[in-house]
């Protein structure tokens, strides 16, 4: 709850500032940002349906960036939609202190910070020296877009037991950000491991 109210005061205050787009819902891309009902929402799918002689409309799948949640809406051709300025950068993770989490522009030396609030669970994805994607609505930074698969080293990792031979075997490895997940037996200490960010399953050994 408390990252849901940082990201929605985050995004108030944007939507204070922001200047307005109208625009025609023919103008719908996955990929973009929009002011609906009051709030930021991404768009992730869209498609253009006719019915008819009727006036066609367009059919989306909209995530609200506040709370996370996901809507089906249908905008008619003549509705008018207004859009957000958005950009997403590449930024190295540093490190992370009270203020949160900072991200640093390999070109500009520019230092992102996100707050820990907004960062979240995904804190266990990241790896310092790693570049991540930062989403800006009107230039301020406001969420982290983590990759479908992160790679990590393994600081622990415990011995096969004997007579542990199953394929299907696991162990628990704990990686560099501190989180455990489950591995085959032969993975070791200080091998790198690709790891799914979406279920926190183990993909592959790297080296």
């Amino acid at each position: 709850m408390v990252q849901e109210s940082t990201t929605h005061g985050i995004l108030s205050a944007i939507l204070q500032e922001k200047e307005i787009n109208m625009a025609s819902p023919t103008d719908i891309r996955k990929g973009r940002v929009m002011n609906y009902q009051g709030a930021p929402h991404l768009v992730l799918e869209m498609l253009h349906r006719t019915q008819g002689r009727q006036a066609g409309f367009v059919q989306t799948t909209l995530r609200n960036l506040q709370s996370g949640s996901t809507t089906t809406t249908k905008f008619r051709s003549t509705d008018n939609v207004e859009f957000m300025h958005t950009t997403t950068n590449k930024l190295e993770f540093s490190y992370k202190d009270p203020d949160g989490h900072h991200f640093m522009d390999l070109e500009s030396y520019e230092d992102t910070v996100l707050p820990s609030e907004v960062i979240g669970e995904d804190d266990n994805f990241l790896v310092e020296g790693n570049t991540y994607d930062i989403l800006l609505i009107d230039g301020k930074a406001i969420r982290l877009e983590l990759p479908a698969s992160v790679e990590a080293t393994v600081i622990e990792a415990p011995d096969a037991l004997r007579g542990d031979t199953a394929g299907n075997v696991l162990k628990p490895v704990t990686i560099s950000s501190g989180l455990t997940i489950q591995v085959p037996l032969f993975i070791k200490k200080d091998d790198v491991i690709k790891i799914s960010t979406g279920d926190r399953s183990y993909l592959g050994r790297v080296n």
